[in-house]
């Protein structure tokens, strides 16, 4: 099969991820289709993404044509059938479960049609696994994007042991035109990013509860030291302390190293509903 224009992207999920998936798509030129199975969520979505062009024209960033034009390309839906039908890419943003995310994929994939590429933007499960349970794994790849996506420069792309050239060099290609630096890595247990980032985070936490330093003098320590623009403890709040440990038993799991085991400061936290910003209180309030 040729290489194709994608002209068309639906984003299935209007969360954090999603919604900041969509705006960067809708302003790039694509014609973006913004799902989620909750209509609070597609206009939270929706509302998000406007505020953000709204900050992005305050601060001299993009101009309001450009906004206006970017919003006019954006469409919200709670019909997944109406939101992927004819799409040429489909990027999950979902829960990170796997059930789940093999679920949303493979029902959009009848409804894409054959040519679609199904695309996930999990930080750390199996490609490989996700790509085996659907039709066509050869058009299955992985885009992590990082949080918040409208200003992160990164966009690593996953390529799952059935991706084909084609498909990486399709997705290479939107991944430039988004505006991103592109990073490709094979599907391994936390890709290049999260196997990082987790054991940075994990040895954060794990000299908090040692009393080694102060969380913000833990962050201060990457922020001015290594020229992190966010420390470790900062990032886990902004993440969510629930999602980081999920992420750390995932690799523990599959990797082993006491690096990824999350301590047992993380599990009380999260048990206690301390989850980061999205509660309020993490290892900082807001």
């Amino acid at each position: 099969m040729s290489t194709f224009e994608i002209r068309t992207i639906a984003v299935l999920g209007a969360g954090t991820m999603g919604h900041g998936i969509a705006h960067v798509a809708a302003a790039a030129g694509y014609e973006t289709r913004l799902f989620d199975v909750a209509a609070a969520g597609v206009e939270n979505g929706l509302q998000k993404i406007k505020a953000n062009f709204a900050k992005g024209v305050e601060k001299g960033k993009v101009s309001a044509e450009a906004r206006d034009a970017a919003l006019s390309r954006l469409t919200g839906s709670m019909d997944l059938a109406a939101a992927t039908s004819g799409a040429d890419l489909v990027i999950e943003a979902v829960p990170e479960k796997l059930a789940l995310k093999v679920q949303v994929l493979g029902e959009s994939a009848r409804h894409a049609g054959e040519h679609a590429i199904l695309a996930s933007n999990t930080s750390s499960l199996a490609l490989t696994e996700i790509a085996a349970a659907l039709p066509r794994p050869a058009r299955v790849i992985g885009m992590h994007f990082f949080n918040p996506v409208h200003l992160m420069k990164l966009l690593e792309v996953v390529k799952a042991y059935q991706t084909s050239e084609e498909t990486l060099a399709a997705v290479r290609a939107v991944g430039e035109k988004l505006g991103k630096e592109v990073i490709v890595v094979r599907d391994a247990p936390g890709f290049a990013s999260s196997r990082l980032g987790i054991a940075l985070g994990m040895e954060a936490i794990r000299m908090l509860e040692e009393g080694v330093a102060s969380a913000a003098e833990i962050d201060k320590a990457m922020e001015l030291g290594y020229g992190h623009p966010m420390g470790p403890l900062k990032l886990t709040d902004l993440v969510g302390l629930d999602v980081r440990m999920a992420i750390g038993e995932y690799l523990y799991a599959e990797l082993g190293g006491s690096q990824f085991r999350p301590p047992q400061l993380l599990k009380q936290m999260v048990r206690a509903g301390k989850l980061g910003r999205k509660s309020g209180e993490g290892f900082y309030t807001y």
